[in-house]
């Protein structure tokens, strides 16, 4: 299976922040923008006519093997680099459940799945790593269950 070709097209996401106590559900990915290893939210692209809730909970369940229930919109992000161009929407996730696995994604066949790896990442330990879109590290102190709050980012 050829893998998808993101560039020179617009493309809208949707990420989930599932957390436990003071840990991130977080994914590494090569990233088709970059082409490094970078740790990420579990989320990805729409489908057209899917709702963004629906589109997250599929999402989800690809990457994790986790059933989610997503809540508010907390954050908006835009990449615009090397001829990619996405709108990031992300929200938090208010329950889930299931078994947590690495998943794949069905955008690429088994031999060059981008999926590398899902951790639970302590959030004091998001300043040592790749991260994606760097923003997040920012999001995540300032966000909490009870008071989300919303921020948008340009990248």
């Amino acid at each position: 299976m050829k893998p998808p070709d993101y560039k020179n097209r617009m493309r809208i996401r949707v990420c989930g922040l599932l957390k436990k106590s003071d840990k991130i559900l977080m994914v590494q990915l090569k990233s088709p923008v970059t082409n490094e290893l970078v740790w990420m939210l579990p989320g990805g692209g729409l489908q057209f006519g899917e709702p963004m809730k629906d589109g997250l909970k599929r999402e989800f369940s690809e990457e994790t093997g986790l059933t989610v229930e997503p809540g508010d919109l907390f954050a908006v992000n835009e990449v615009i680099q090397a001829g990619f161009h996405a709108i990031e929407c992300y929200f938090n996730i208010t329950g889930a459940g299931g078994e947590m696995r690495l998943g794949n994604d069905p955008e690429y066949g088994r031999s060059n799945q981008i999926l590398k790896d899902l951790q639970w990442v302590a959030a004091d330990q998001l300043m040592g790593r790749k991260i994606a879109p760097e923003e997040l590290k920012k999001w995540v102190r300032q966000t909490s269950d009870n008071n989300p709050n919303f921020y948008s980012q340009t990248t």
